[in-house]
């Protein structure tokens, strides 16, 4: 997700010019969400996308000007119907673009803010779109983790405010003071990645975690026999823990974005993880095993005093109807599940709806507090 941030930061170290752009605004139901990147070497290199490709190439023909000029561009590419001007967005919606040349004030950023994604710290990333002049730098990082080892200087917002941990982007205007102008300012929240935790050493946890860190999250692998649980046998797990399941999982933070996916097939393991698991804040806990497992999984939950309040949040058998077969297949299956209830989706066949593909974001309050300014 973070592949063009790494790009400009390593063309910036190579010597070669470049821009990034990046989505500020865009419409309910939006193509493409605020954040989204796209980068441009001088030489016509790309990584990334804005559009999924309807607006890329008029993006990627006006970055050469940039990179010249040293000038931010905004733009915004409408979908309305009796546009035909030039590029737009055929799905409907609108973006708003900026376009920027990754010059001092962003080269100064860069490092540190990809060191803090590297390492899972919350960081967050303001941009000031209008406003700025000679004692308001274009850029600020807000990060408890991200370092001091580059030029700053603290520019007091008292009346914004927003934690680092926030998952919060978009954007913020705030009126002048006497010792502030007015600032347009898009902040952009690359919060820590959300946690899947899966309990069982077997193919189709293997699947699972290579599945899981496709999609962003910070994968841990447990089990309690060291001989399955090695880091040769789940390279895409983060860290690979050899515990008995119910004993790592109240040792370790749970929140409800973290992910449980118990896929050990063994009651004396289940049982006590499960009860565990279900008295927590996670936000998904699944349970692989046929109809006949879970409805003694389940009798004996209950028997270890699991309320039916808490057996309502068990997804078991997990992941969707796919008739998925291989643990391929069935890491497919589960992180489908795992999508759909984390977006609210339907799990049904998009063909088969008539509603619209993308769900609308919520709408966040966006307070700022401490913006360090890169100079």
């Amino acid at each position: 997700m973070n592949d063009a941030w790494d790009a400009v930061l390593r063309w910036s170290r190579a010597g070669s010019r470049a821009v990034l752009a990046r989505v500020v605004d865009s419409s309910s139901g939006r193509p493409r969400a605020p954040g989204t990147a796209l980068a441009v070497s001088e030489s016509g290199r790309v990584v990334g996308s804005i559009s999924g490709g309807c607006v890329d190439g008029d993006i990627c023909a006006r970055a050469r000007a940039v990179i010249h000029s040293g000038v931010p561009e905004e733009l915004r590419y409408d979908g309305a119907e009796d546009d035909f001007s030039g590029p737009g967005l055929p799905c409907g919606g609108w973006l708003d673009v900026l376009i920027e040349p990754v010059d001092t004030s962003l080269g100064a950023v860069l490092a540190p803010l990809l060191a803090a994604i590297r390492r899972g710290h919350p960081v967050t990333l303001a941009t000031v779109l209008s406003g700025t002049g000679r004692s308001v730098p274009r850029h600020a990082l807000i990060a408890a983790h991200a370092g001091n080892d580059h030029p700053t200087e603290t520019i007091p917002l008292d009346r914004v405010r927003t934690p680092a941990e926030s998952d919060t982007t978009g954007l913020l205007d705030l009126p002048a003071t006497d010792t502030a102008p007015a600032l347009r300012v898009f902040v952009q929240s690359f919060p820590a990645p959300p946690r899947m935790l899966v309990f069982g050493g077997d193919d189709f946890a293997a699947a699972l975690t290579r599945m899981g860190r496709f999609l962003g999250y910070r994968v841990t692998l447990c089990d309690a026999r060291p001989a399955f649980a090695t880091a040769a046998r789940f390279p895409a797990a983060h860290e690979v823990v050899v515990r008995w399941p119910h004993e790592y999982l109240a040792s370790t933070p749970v929140s409800e974005s973290t992910v449980i996916c118990v896929l050990t097939h063994d009651a004396k393991f289940d049982v006590p993880l499960l009860a565990a698991a279900l008295r927590s804040e996670a936000g998904y806990i699944g349970a692989m095993g046929s109809r006949r497992t879970h409805a003694d999984r389940v009798r004996r939950l209950r028997d270890a005093g699991v309320t039916e309040a808490g057996l309502g949040r068990l997804a078991a058998p997990t992941g969707l109807d796919l008739g998925a077969d291989s643990p391929e297949e069935t890491a497919v299956s589960i992180a489908a599940e795992i999508v759909a209830q984390r977006r609210n989706g339907s799990g049904a066949r998009l063909c088969d709806l008539d509603s619209p593909i993308h769900h609308a974001g919520e709408t966040t309050t966006i307070r700022c507090e401490g913006l360090r300014f890169g100079a």
